[in-house]
This record gives structure tokens, C-alpha cells and sequence, in this order.
């Protein structure tokens, strides 16, 4: 994004907006239920909403509904990464109960070890899992590399409204996305003081002892795996070392880092976007904002997404299974119970930030962040273990 779009009212940064009515009851059940026109019942939209500050006055969400959608029936073995997974997997157990005919097998695990999985037995022949649901693409990308998927339809797929988030060949598809992003303490900061990109953190004064990270978490590996990609491994190994001699402050995850920073233990950190949104969903009045840098591993927009196994004698099913996670209901969902960025158009993503439209991610392929050996070693090397 340049600055003549800064200009035209379209910022890089976006106040986390909150209404007042933190704590009140969810809106679920509130209106009922409806069916569909083969006599399914299916919740309202507000059976998939969350609740809280960030959420409360949120529009009727738009893209294709559930009810549009053929109904799901048969059994599905599915792979689902930990984390997030959990809070994805609620979604899945609301389908079992609109489909009494479709029960899901779910089998749980890191996705990167799932990942191994369904390629080892892709390898034998004898897949276990029908659909693979990745909390990340790297994960995804691994999978597509060995030859262990079969592509979704074009169906599947077509909700997804950015060709970035869908793998070559329908490989997989995105479902739920997450922004890199520096949640700053608004006490102690101002957004004019926040860099463009993440190669200015080390020598700008602001910044000396008042950062924090969490090396050992998945979304920074895959944000290093992203500047190793753009910059190359001196540059981020260089990077790395300089964050650590400007003293920034480890953590052991991210959603600690944007906890430090409401809580001005920290000016600043880096952290997905989900965990700030998380902090001011329960404390509105907590002084964290976010800031998002610009076509940098720090602006990186990575997502979960699913993917069919190969092998699968239930190929259709997992096609009609992705579209519901890519249904208004599903996006909904998600981005009021996880704060995930929805992946379709229509539904907005929650506390006023900015769309994925609008904001500046890299140009490279998610998949390419399966490559994560050699983000290991450089860590290693530059002494910010992981």
C-alpha cells in the first residue's frame, strides 16, 4: 500500500474498535433457526457468532450459506492440526448436529507431524485420512510437494477470494487467515512511531529493550522462513542478532507478547494479529493497538486451509465438506471466535481492521514456507533457538 492510498483514507493501521457493551450475552439462539429447502434445519448466523466488544453491531455476513449448500452425509476421517484446530474443530461438531447423517473421525496432532503422516502413508498406499486440515500452509505445501493430495474442484475452491490462498492446482484451500502484525502499547507509543518494515526495528531508539517475541512459536519460524525467502539468510541472520542485541524480550508465545505490551511491560512486539484482537475483546480499555508493515516477512498473511488426501474414495464428500468451511456461516465463525481474517468476500474481519485487500503482504507462495530446516538452523546459528 503507497502513500496515495494512505492519503485517500485507506491506513496501514487500524484502531482496534470496541463497543461498550463488553460482556453481554451472546446473540446465539437469539433468532431461531431456519431450513433449508430439502427440510434441513440449520442455526441462524447467530448460532456461529462469538461475543464481546470486537463483535457486538457486526453486520449480516454475505458469500453463499450453508443452507445453499448440498447437505452433508457419509464419514470423513480428518486430520486436523493442534492450536486453533481446537476452536475449528467446534465448527465441525456444529455440522454433525445440522447432518445427522455425517459424522467426522477426527485424528489430532501438530500439523506438520500430520503432515508427515499423510505423506508416509500416501507412500504405502494405505491413507487413513480423507481431508487434512492444516492450522498452516507450510504444512499444506509439504503435503502438495510429496504428491499426497488430490486437487479440490473447482467448486471447492472458488469462494476463496485471493489466488494467493489457494494451492496450485486446488491443491488446498484457505480458510481462515492470519496477519503478522506489531501490537504497540498506545501509552508509550504512537503509530508514526512504528517502521514500514521490519529490517528498521533494530536501529530505531524506540525500540531499544522495550520489544518482545516468542522464537519458539510456529508463526515466527514461518515468519523467518519469509525473510529467508526475500532477504536471504545473511540478512535475516543478521536481523536476528541485532533484534537480540537491541534487547528484545523472549516470550513463550505470542499471545504473552501483545499481553506484555497491553500491560506496558513491553512498547512493542511482534505477534499474529489474533492475539491483540484476543487482549482488547476482553479488556477493551487495555492501551494495545496494532501496526502492520509493508510487502515484508513482517506484513506475511498466512493461513489455515484444508486439503484432500490422496487416496480418498470420498472425494466429493470433502469437496462439499471445504465449501461449508468456506460457507458465510463457517467465515463467521471463525472470525468471531478465533479472529481468524475470513477468506471470502462479505464478511468483514472483526474490531475495524483493515481487510485483507487492503493490506501489503510479500510475494511469495505459502507453500514455500515448508522449507523450515534451514529457519531452524539459522536460528540456531544467530542464537535465537526455536
Amino acid at each position: 500500500m503507497n502513500d496515495e492510498q494512505d492519503d485517500q483514507g485507506v491506513s496501514r493501521r487500524r484502531a482496534l474498535q470496541v463497543g461498550s457493551a463488553f460482556g453481554a450475552a451472546s446473540l446465539a439462539g437469539c433468532l431461531g433457526m431456519f431450513g433449508d429447502d430439502e427440510g434441513t434445519t440449520i442455526p441462524s448466523i447467530s448460532e456461529f457468532r462469538g461475543s464481546g466488544s470486537l463483535v457486538d453491531g457486526r453486520p449480516a455476513p454475505g458469500g453463499t450459506s450453508i443452507e445453499e449448500l448440498p447437505d452433508l452425509s457419509g464419514d470423513l476421517a480428518l486430520y486436523i492440526g493442534g492450536g486453533e484446530g481446537g476452536i475449528y474443530y467446534e465448527f465441525v461438531e456444529m455440522l454433525q448436529e445440522i447432518y445427522p447423517e455425517f459424522e467426522v473421525y477426527p485424528t489430532d496432532n501438530n500439523s506438520a507431524s500430520l503432515a508427515q503422516t499423510i505423506v508416509e502413508e500416501a507412500g504405502s498406499g494405505a491413507s487413513q485420512a480423507d481431508v487434512f486440515w492444516s492450522i498452516d500452509a507450510s504444512s499444506l505445501g509439504f503435503v502438495a510437494e510429496n504428491d499426497a493430495y488430490e486437487p479440490l474442484s473447482d467448486e471447492a475452491v472458488g469462494a476463496v477470494g485471493n489466488s494467493q490462498f489457494v494451492g496450485d492446482d486446488n491443491a488446498w484451500a484457505g480458510v481462515a487467515g492470519r496477519a503478522r502484525a506489531v501490537p504497540y502499547n498506545t501509552n508509550q507509543l504512537s503509530e508514526s512511531d512504528i517502521p514500514n518494515t521490519v529490517q528498521d526495528f533494530p536501529d530505531t531508539s524506540a525500540f531499544q529493550d522495550a520489544m518482545g517475541w516468542a522464537p519458539t512459536y510456529g508463526a515466527f519460524k514461518s515468519f523467518v522462513t519469509a525473510m529467508r525467502l526475500l532477504r536471504g539468510d545473511d540478512e535475516t541472520r543478521n536481523w536476528l542478532r541485532s533484534m537480540q542485541d537491541a534487547g528484545t524480550e523472549r516470550y513463550s508465545n505470542e499471545y504473552a507478547v501483545s499481553q506484555a505490551v497491553a500491560n506496558g511491560s513491553q512498547s512493542a512486539g511482534f505477534a499474529n494479529h489474533y492475539y491483540a484482537m484476543r487482549v482488547k475483546n476482553k479488556r477493551p480499555d487495555a492501551p494495545i493497538d496494532l501496526a502492520f508493515t509493508e510487502g515484508d516477512a513482517g506484513a506475511l498473511i498466512n493461513v489455515a486451509g484444508a486439503l484432500k488426501v490422496k487416496g480418498t474414495k470420498r472425494g466429493d464428500l470433502v469437496d462439499d465438506f471445504v465449501r461449508h468451511l468456506l460457507s458465510s456461516e463457517a467465515q463467521e465463525f471463525f472470525a468471531t471466535i478465533s479472529f481468524a481474517y475470513p477468506m471470502i468476500a462479505g464478511v468483514e474481519p472483526v474490531g475495524g481492521l483493515p481487510t485483507i485487500d487492503e493490506l501489503s503482504p510479500p510475494d511469495i507462495d505459502l507453500a514455500d514456507l515448508a522449507n523450515i530446516e534451514p529457519t531452524l538452523e539459522l536460528m540456531d546459528d544467530a542464537g535465537v533457538s526455536g
